[in-house]
């Protein structure tokens, strides 16, 4: 492991070499960075491509609520919500948006809205996990899209977003089992067959590298497994090997959706289909070649896992170094399968971290697959670095790592179209109507993607998240992230915030939006993940 340390440290010395030379000659190389990076500006939406797509999403269990009605059989959420999770918190009304899809369609209508980003839920429409499909569930969804397209509004569907099935969970176990590549197959294929001729963007999940590890290594989420000393509360699992297996059933399975929807619809329906990752961008915690390196490893990890399969067939060589025997391999016809398995690459992005190098775990035996990265994070210079990439609290205001992120997929990955699907801001408790903090955030981050398309990325579209204030996964309802007010003890009544009326003058008015990619710290108070 050692000469391996070695030979990263050779392979990465002309990245690290610009770094080092500002201190060599006595300048600060902060200062440096900063140089050539465009801090501040004024942009309208005639900066962007007439093709590039303005939006914002929510997810069919954050969003939709009527969790028993018309058919609808629960998903591991539905399970983990009511078992106390989260303070109690559920989805079983949520934004309600079940009902109120046409009036929340109206509105992205009137805010000038060009997509609309939302998941279909599998319980809903194939209550068995298989088999019959729910004439409800099918009505609702074709419902939606007809509306959307009546309004002029591209709707762009994730397949699957978190809220699987409880029944395939208890029969084989979901993700863990290969069982679940022709399930998955035959869900994408009623989606496709049934929604295919309106839906132009397909994404076939969402965060699998976030469910992979915060499902099964650290067990947060649902169906909480993991093992000692890596999870608490574990219901059972093994951090080690886990997370690794659920991640390559995924991959296999968003796969196996693509080439069937390739083979048989796509040349009729005219769409395209991709993945939705979560990402971020990585800093070395201090100007060390073993934080360069620990910042490096950090997002082959995270954002590679599951990107080097889809481009080039494989995990990335640092992957098959630190994890061993421990991560699965593709076989002769999966590499096939699985290589190219992309028109589009979506991402969500929040914000970037600090990495520094924790080489003490290369002795560590068992070691989970964050331990494999051999590093510490944090998402402030001045908070001490953990061993787990969590969201930090509050969310850090940086959107200059999203350029860097972007410039690597186009250095790394050949340029590939991405789309921002999701981007989005949290504020804690009952926020004012006059979400000032969110429209900074948000305007740094479209100023970033603006630099990152004048750099040469291919990114085609951003997406806010979110379109309504709905359940969020880490928090209930304590962080709402709309740009519409939902107020759940009112009948889920709508209310714009001063955010809607910002985007809506972007978009719809040629509106200017004066961004600053200057990091900062937000106003906002810490929450608490303890509950989780």
């Amino acid at each position: 492991m050692a000469a391996v340390f070695i030979r990263s440290c050779a392979a990465v010395l002309l990245t690290v070499l610009p770094l080092l030379l500002p201190l060599l000659f006595g300048k600060s190389s902060r200062l440096l960075a900063l140089a050539d990076e465009e801090i501040s500006g004024i942009i309208t939406r005639d900066d962007f491509p007439p093709s590039f797509i303005f939006g914002a999403g929510t997810s069919a269990y954050q969003y939709e609520g009527a969790t028993t009605e018309d058919g609808r059989a629960p998903c591991i959420w539905d399970t983990f919500a009511h078992s106390g999770h989260l303070n109690g918190s559920t989805a079983d009304v949520a934004s309600d948006g079940y009902h109120k899809y046409k009036e929340d369609i109206k509105h992205m209508s009137e805010i000038g809205l060009e997509g609309y980003r939302f998941s279909i839920s599998w319980s809903r429409l194939l209550p068995s996990g298989r088999g019959p499909v729910n004439p409800k569930g099918l009505e609702y969804y074709n419902n939606v899209i007809n509306e959307l397209i009546k309004y002029g509004i591209q709707p762009f569907v994730t397949i699957h977003h978190y809220d699987f099935p409880q029944v395939l969970q208890d029969e084989y176990g979901g993700w863990l089992s290969p069982k679940i590549i022709d399930d998955f197959k035959e869900f994408a294929e009623v989606c496709f067959r049934e929604f295919g001729d309106r839906v132009q963007h397909w994404t076939t999940m969402n965060e699998p590298n976030v469910i992979a590890m915060y499902a099964f290594d650290y067990g947060i989420l649902p169906p909480q497994r993991c093992s000692h000393p890596f999870g608490n509360d574990c219901k059972g699992g093994n951090s080690t090997i886990e997370p690794y297996i659920v991640a390559h059933h995924m991959i296999l399975s968003h796969s196996a959706a693509v080439q069937l929807y390739r083979t048989k619809y796509q040349a009729i329906q005219k769409g395209k289909i991709g993945i939705n990752l979560s990402t971020l961008w990585s800093y070395p915690l201090t100007e060390s070649i073993a934080d360069v390196l620990a910042a490096k490893r950090t997002v082959e990890f995270f954002v590679g896992w599951f990107v080097n399969p889809i481009v080039f067939g494989d995990y990335p060589e640092v992957m098959r170094e630190n994890a061993g025997l421990r991560l699965p391999s593709f076989t002769k016809s999966e590499f096939q399968l699985v290589k190219g398995s992309f028109d589009f690459i979506g991402i969500n992005y929040y914000f970037s971290i600090f990495s520094a190098n924790n080489y003490d775990l290369v002795n560590s035996n068992p070691r989970d697959m964050s331990g494999d990265i051999l590093a510490k994070y944090t998402a402030y210079k001045d908070r001490a670095p953990v061993d787990r990439i969590l969201p930090p609290s509050p969310l850090p205001n940086n959107p200059r790592g999203l350029p860097k992120l972007l410039k690597f997929f186009k250095d790394t990955y050949g340029n590939p179209p991405v789309y921002i699907l999701e981007n989005g801001f949290g504020i804690e408790g009952k926020e004012k109507l006059a979400d000032t903090d969110r429209i900074s955030y948000l305007s740094g981050f479209i100023g970033s993607v603006l630099k990152a398309l004048r750099d040469g990325s291919d990114v085609r579209g951003y997406y806010i998240w979110s379109f309504v204030d709905q359940f969020e996964f880490t928090s209930g309802y304590k962080l709402p992230m709309g740009l519409f007010r939902v107020k759940f003890n009112k009948g889920c009544e709508r209310v714009p915030k001063k955010s809607a009326f910002w985007y809506s003058n972007f978009i719809k008015n040629g509106g200017v939006i004066n961004y600053n990619q200057a990091d900062r710290r937000p106003r906002t108070q810490p929450i608490s993940y303890s509950s989780i």
